[in-house]
This record gives C-alpha cells, sequence and structure tokens, in this order.
C-alpha cells in the first residue's frame, strides 16, 4: 500500500489526472506533489560571475511556472517568472529561460526546455490559454493595506477563485490581513520589502509598473455576477449586450 502511495506522488495526481507520468519525471532531483494543482522540483541558473543560484519551481496544470529562489539564506524572492528568476541570478546571456534555467537530472543539469516540465506551459500556449508566461494580457499581482497594521499585503491573480479574494478585499474599505481565507497572515507578520514588491509578474518586464500586457481592465475571471458593485454590474451588462 504504502509503494502505491508512493508512486500515486511521484506521479502527481492532480484531480484524478496524472500531471507526469513515473517515465518523464525520473531521476529529476527534488521533484514532489506541491499542491491541488502543481508539482515542485528543485532548479537553478547559472551565471559565470556569481555562480549557481537554486531555486524551487513550480509546474501549475493551467500552464503556469513560479520559482522561489533560495539563491542565499533569507532570500525572500518568491513567485518569480523563469524570466525574473534567470536576471535575478545575474545571468549574464538573459532573455533565453528555457535554456538558462535547469534541474538536476541524474546528477546533471539539463534545460528546462529539454525536459518534459514545460509540457502544460507549451500546451497553454499553443491554446493560448497562458497569460503570465507567455506575453499576452494577464492580472498582475496587487497589494492591498490593511486598515489595522497599515502593512500592505500581496494578493495572487492567477485563477478565478484568487481574483474574487482580491475583488472582495478591495470593496471592502474594513479589510485587514485576518480577512485573508489563505495563506494565515497575521498583523505580525513581516511587511514585503519594498524592492521585492515591484516584482509583480508582468511578463513584458519584472518591474513593470503597468502595461497592456500585465492590467486587466474587465474580464470573465476578474468580474462576477453575483457580485453586487458597481464595476461587476456594468461589467455584466455589457457582455450580454
Amino acid at each position: 500500500m504504502a509503494n502505491g502511495v508512493e508512486e500515486m506522488d511521484r506521479e502527481s495526481v492532480v484531480n484524478g489526472l496524472t500531471m507526469f507520468s513515473d517515465e518523464e519525471v525520473r531521476e529529476i532531483s527534488g521533484f514532489k506533489r506541491g499542491g491541488d494543482d502543481y508539482v515542485e522540483v528543485t532548479c537553478g541558473c547559472t551565471s559565470h560571475r556569481y555562480g549557481d543560484a537554486v531555486g524551487t519551481l513550480r509546474v501549475f496544470t493551467s500552464g503556469d511556472l513560479e520559482i522561489s529562489c533560495e539563491c542565499t539564506p533569507g532570500c525572500e524572492e518568491d513567485k518569480l517568472t523563469p524570466a525574473a528568476f534567470e536576471k535575478h541570478s545575474g545571468r549574464e546571456t538573459s532573455r533565453k529561460w528555457k535554456n538558462n534555467v535547469w534541474v538536476i537530472v541524474d546528477g546533471e543539469k539539463v534545460p528546462l526546455s529539454k525536459t518534459s516540465l514545460l509540457k502544460y506551459y507549451n500546451r497553454a500556449l499553443s491554446n493560448g490559454s497562458t497569460r503570465s508566461q507567455a506575453g499576452r494580457v494577464c492580472h498582475r499581482d496587487e497589494f492591498l493595506r490593511c486598515t489595522q497594521c497599515n502593512k500592505h499585503r500581496r494578493f495572487r491573480l492567477r485563477t478565478t477563485e484568487e481574483c474574487r479574494t482580491y475583488h472582495d478585499a478591495f470593496i471592502n474599505i474594513d479589510w485587514k490581513c485576518s480577512d485573508l481565507p489563505y495563506d494565515k497572515i497575521t498583523c505580525d507578520d513581516d511587511e514585503e520589502r519594498a524592492s521585492r514588491r515591484v516584482y509583480r509578474g508582468c511578463v513584458r518586464s519584472p518591474t513593470c509598473r503597468g502595461c497592456t500586457s500585465c492590467v486587466c481592465f474587465g474580464c470573465g475571471n476578474c468580474r462576477f455576477s453575483d457580485c453586487g458593485c458597481q464595476t461587476c454590474i456594468d461589467f455584466t451588462r455589457n457582455v450580454k449586450a
């Protein structure tokens, strides 16, 4: 029974579907099932000047890719796109993240482009459904300030559920940290550094302040027919018109 559970975890069965077969991820270092819709794997990027920057890559069924950097103890660079991680690592020839970001396969550094880990990214790209990596319009991360501790808190907007969480918080004039339904952030937790907050998920530029690639003015993921705010009401009426 234990072997069966171990094999299921290795193949990463998500919502009844196998994300990766055992053959696809055999010998990949640090591979494990992370959550309901993603897997994790150890990754890195090499700079001739600074050496290896190591991190943890999350591969989502939606095609999104996120990297938490572990280049130095205490590094707080989290939820980076592969392109942003490549730049953060100090890689001299950037803008080629598929070849420059690697994973360890059987003890050797292998570019992401030569693994099966990009199959969901490539599939979403071909279907036109991936937005956070492909340069199409996406929802960048947003911030709200807690009315109790006055600290900025990040909202990740990759799914409809995450968009709804942010939307409800945005229209709540008394929003506070304890209202977050996830991450268990409290007012006692440190605020993200200002230098970190400039990274908001734009694929055109990691430190973009807002452009046509990362700012959405209304879509089916961030506007809700059951919401009574004027923005959602107007959007729903326009869609039906």
